[in-house]
């Protein structure tokens, strides 16, 4: 991976770390107080609705977000990386995971068609969720952002969920702290 980022600066790229995760309407306990012999109970409904969502994060601390309800396949990918090429400038060089739906049809046409010229994609290596530090964004927008929350249906959730990564915007520290618990020096 050190040599990754060597190339890319001598190339001129943007480093964007890619992953995805969902987010359920069973919330994410984390401890809490509460005043003694009165246990908080969270009342949600017992469903496996649940928001899928695809980030990039940037060495600077800049976060880029989609989020949908059903699961992410290749076409989807395909828009986000058309997402990250609108936003960012100049050549990308994008290292995510080595899920299928990274290897799809849809991202090699994608790269056929003009894409690659711009957009170099590197894989981490198997299972090795500790080396993307996107990872840690999830972790933070879980256990910090949307800790105990409790929502009655998807829109709520979504609306909840797009005010903690406008919230997680505005603290780049957090952001560049995820790439250096991952390893990497920013």
């Amino acid at each position: 991976m050190a040599g990754l980022g060597k190339k890319a600066a001598d190339e001129g790229r943007t480093v964007v770390w890619v992953d995805q995760s969902g987010f359920y309407l069973l919330p994410h306990v984390v401890r809490t107080w509460a005043p003694c012999g009165q246990t908080p109970l969270l009342r949600v409904p017992l469903t496996h609705d649940h928001l899928a969502a695809i980030s990039g994060i940037t060495a600077d601390g800049r976060l880029y977000m989609q989020t949908q309800d059903h699961a992410y396949r290749s076409p989807d990918v395909v828009r986000f990386l058309q997402v990250l090429l609108r936003k960012i400038r100049g050549k990308l060089l994008v290292i995510w995971d080595g899920a299928p739906i990274h290897r799809g049809q849809p991202v090699k046409d994608f790269l056929r068609a003009g894409a690659a010229r711009r957009v170099h994609l590197e894989q981490l290596p198997g299972y090795a969720p500790d080396l993307n530090p996107d990872e840690g964004i999830w972790n933070y927008l879980k256990r910090v952002e949307l800790r105990n929350l409790c929502c009655p249906d998807l829109a709520a959730l979504a609306l909840a969920l797009r005010r903690a990564k406008e919230r997680l915007r505005h603290k780049r520290s957090v952001v560049q702290a995820c790439l250096r618990q991952a390893g990497y020096h920013v």
